[in-house]
């Protein structure tokens, strides 16, 4: 009896997982089509999973399982616009569950009246508003500014945006008025998720049970749609991936899965070695100096990207530092939009609040960080001697956007005197709001000269990587 019991049990505990498997595995299909309802061959599309290409006529399927998968997406080809409504990107995705349903399962695009090389890319990082007032502060000071900025940028080329993570703090309905503050900027915006965009009851999808309906970026996932995806924009192939493994409450790591590692390289696979490739993520990977926040498989991440010129644009440490990782790999970790969580007016190494302007001209960028509420001009601050607590005989320069092919000089009552003296301690401004000294981050971009007993006048000028020279005075 009980033999026949365990058989029957057995029996149907199998129909319930083939039942299960039935509903949540599916053969989606689909087209790609362009405005007149052309299919479009040739554009990549994915699951997160699985990617395909379309057919002739614009076909697609896949097939997915959507206890995994929460959309499709394409990669939007260079000669066809952007996707995007009242200037914030949508459309390049579609829901699973709505492809289950049996409704919409087509991408409609534009084609391109002229296919441009060149364009302008901004990338902020970290709004992080948590409240009414750092809204209003966002609004007010970071929108405001960029708008501007953006303005006289598409005049002459397109203007692409993307925030790279850390919307908002903690706070998810935040995000519908975040979201709104990006309208119609005059750019297409695209989205990252930070460490603070995952709802803190739950765990990160990969890290819950199979088949769950909630998840820590179920938020973001119905507001901007999915965390990895992919465009192309005149020779340039840009990624966005999330990097950190969220584990609930706060708690995470800053880290790639191989999942997404498999996703990335299959990604790559459509694009010819050589090609520039510009990735977004929140966190950082190589950072020297104050080095907490890098993600733990950067080595991983580096091997995929070997074949490639990149281009890495993150945040997450409100401070600024570029890392010359490799000949072929450079990252930018830019200063946040919020600087020190909205406190002041700059970020922890003493960076403006800001964001990055970066002009791409065909495979090859030049960039330009943009304090709010600074002229471009505004590329370094310096201090007089006595200024700086821990270098009192010193006049100081902390230049944000420093790199191993920018040069520092400076001249003594009008006297060339040689290169300024790179050291690492912690910014000024930054430490003397600290309660606590000790409690300021160190960074690698300041620069000292020690002035003769007497000196009038100290003039520092900053020359970056592509040759523009930025003067300070300060009279002693």
């Amino acid at each position: 009896m009980k033999t026949k019991l365990l058989i029957a049990l057995s029996i149907w505990g199998s129909g319930v997982l083939a039942s299960s498997a039935q509903e949540t595995i599916f053969n989606f299909s689909g087209k790609v089509v362009d405005r007149s309802g052309k299919g479009i061959a040739g554009v990549v599309v994915n699951d997160g999973v699985h990617f395909t290409k379309t057919d002739a006529k614009g076909g697609w399927a896949l097939t997915s399982d959507t206890t995994v998968s929460k959309f499709v997406s394409i990669t939007t080809p260079a000669n066809y616009q952007l996707p995007q409504q009242e200037g914030l990107a949508e459309g390049f995705y579609i829901p699973v569950k709505q492809l289950a349903e049996g409704k919409k399962s087509d991408f409609v695009l534009e084609k391109r009246k002229e296919a441009k090389d060149n364009f302008y890319y901004i990338a902020v990082s970290d709004p992080q508003v948590r409240k009414a007032t750092d809204m209003q502060r966002w609004k007010q000071e970071a929108i405001a500014d960029m708008k501007i900025v953006i303005d006289s940028l598409k005049r002459s080329r397109e203007v692409i945006g993307m925030t790279l993570g850390d919307l908002v703090y903690d706070n998810m309905p935040l995000f519908s008025e975040y979201k709104q503050s990006l309208k119609n900027t005059g750019a297409v915006f695209f989205q990252c998720i930070g460490n603070h965009d995952f709802d803190l009851k739950y765990q990160d999808l990969h890290n819950m049970e199979l088949g769950t309906p909630v998840y820590a970026e179920m938020y973001y996932h119905r507001t901007f749609g999915p965390t990895d995806y992919s465009f192309n924009v005149g020779k340039a192939h840009i990624v966005t991936l999330k990097n950190l493994n969220y584990m609930g409450g706060k708690k995470y790591e800053e880290s790639l899965t191989g999942q997404q590692l498999a996703w990335l390289k299959k990604d790559l696979s459509y694009v010819p070695k050589g090609s520039l490739v510009i990735l977004n993520m929140h966190a950082a990977a190589w950072n020297k100096v104050a080095n907490t926040g890098n993600i733990t498989n950067g080595a991983a991440l580096q091997e995929v990207l070997k074949d490639y010129n990149v281009h890495v644009f993150c945040g997450h440490t409100h401070f600024a530092q570029n890392n010359e990782v490799a000949d072929n790999l450079y990252e930018h970790n830019i200063g946040a939009a919020c600087g020190a969580w909205w406190t002041g007016w700059v970020n922890q190494c003493g960076a403006p609040n800001g964001y990055m302007v970066v002009e791409v001209n065909g495979e090859n960028l030049k960039w330009k960080y943009k304090g709010t509420r600074r002229y471009f001009d505004y590329q370094f601050r310096l201090y007089g001697k006595g200024k700086f607590f821990t270098q009192q005989s010193f006049v100081v320069a902390n230049i944000w956007d420093w790199d191993s092919a920018c040069k520092v000089v400076w001249y003594q009552d009008g006297k060339l005197m040689g290169e300024m003296l790179q050291f690492t301690d912690a910014d000024e401004t930054i430490a003397s709001e600290k309660k606590v000294r000790s409690q300021a981050v160190p960074t690698g971009h300041l620069f000292r000269a020690l002035p003769a007993d007497g000196t009038k006048e100290v003039k520092v000028e900053f020359t970056n990587r592509f040759g523009e020279v930025f003067t300070e005075t300060v009279q002693l």
